[in-house]
């Protein structure tokens, strides 16, 4: 996956989908002064994504270098949709700690499927994205 240089919201307008923009306009208020960018490429599993990126997050790894990468990432999948939520707290990732309130989502170790807006508990998202902004130390 690879950080594009596009305007997010012209290629948000582009893909018509509803549930896209509102919770873009949520990432976007809950996650203040915290960058967003396209990443396009070959994701975990060999699919190609289209993620739009939330925050800058450094993650370690115990081989090899760094990875530089998003705090929260939201996608559209052929069937649902998924927020990708890299976010630490006590080495835990804050998604599957949300889960249980969110609505109707499946959660994996660092991701949250669903199929609409219209599946989730907006409060809770709000709290899970306010709880992302406080452990993700600032960028620059």
């Amino acid at each position: 996956m690879e950080r594009q240089q596009v305007d997010v919201d012209a290629w948000l307008a582009e893909q018509h989908d509803p549930t896209l923009t509102a919770l873009d306009q949520i990432l976007v208020e809950g996650l203040p002064g915290r960058s967003r960018a396209l990443w396009t490429g070959t994701f975990w599993g060999g699919t190609e994504q289209a993620i739009v990126g939330y925050g800058d997050l450094v993650q370690p790894r115990p081989r090899g270098a760094d990875v530089h990468w998003f705090a929260v990432g939201l996608a559209r999948q052929s069937r649902h949709h998924s927020l990708y939520v890299n976010a630490v707290e006590d080495g835990r990732y804050l998604g599957p700690l949300y889960a249980p309130r969110l609505g109707r989502v499946k959660a994996g170790s660092a991701s949250l499927a669903f199929g609409s807006v219209d599946d989730l508990d907006l409060a809770v998202l709000r709290e899970l994205v306010g709880h992302v902004h406080r452990v993700v130390p600032p960028e620059g």
